[in-house]
């Protein structure tokens, strides 16, 4: 360091010159996929967990879906971005995938893009069948579906359904009837 620094600037900058340029920042990319806080937490060795991340990577390849955000909380939300060019993009939020209910909710959120966005009408009755699909993909893999599990896709589908008779729905499809 040089103690004959003409100003306190000078004093104060570190001792040796970066490698990099200051000039040259490193590239950003267009899309951060759940960094910083948000990003999932390091990969645990052996059992469920590797279990449960490579499930994760497989459903991000498959349906073509970005995470843009691990959420903390037992929500989630799916929806479609359309440029004006013709791309889509799919993305998800929802909690990373630990046990069977976060599961449950990853793969409801994938279902969503799955089975495609908008495709079933009402939209509870989409809601239905990505449940079921979520429910079922977890059974193939041999995921464990608990009770809790059972009791949140019932509550889930309840919610739905009251919500769309609440908005004036007249026909109840008939897988829904018992969730009236």
């Amino acid at each position: 360091m040089n103690w004959f620094a003409s100003t306190l600037w000078e004093l104060l900058k570190p001792a040796k010159a970066a490698a990099v340029s200051p000039l040259v920042r490193p590239g950003r990319p267009k899309f951060k996929e759940a960094q910083g806080k948000n990003a999932a937490k390091p990969r645990a060795a052996g059992g469920m967990q590797e279990r449960y991340d490579a499930l994760v990577d497989e459903m991000k390849r498959t349906h073509h879906v970005k995470v843009r955000k691990w959420r903390k909380s037992s929500s989630g939300v799916a929806w479609v971005i359309r440029y004006r060019d013709g791309r889509t993009v799919n993305q998800i939020e929802s909690p990373y995938p630990r046990g069977p209910m976060s599961c449950a909710i990853f793969l409801h959120e994938i279902g969503h893009h799955a089975i495609g966005l908008g495709v079933h009408k009402p939209r509870c009755l989409e809601e239905y069948v990505v449940w079921m699909w979520a429910l079922r993909e977890m059974r193939a893999r041999g995921f464990n579906v608990t009770q809790a599990v059972e009791r949140r896709v019932e509550r889930s589908m309840k919610y739905a359904v009251a919500k769309a008779m609440r908005r004036g729905l007249q026909n109840l499809p008939e897988p829904l009837q018992e969730y009236a």
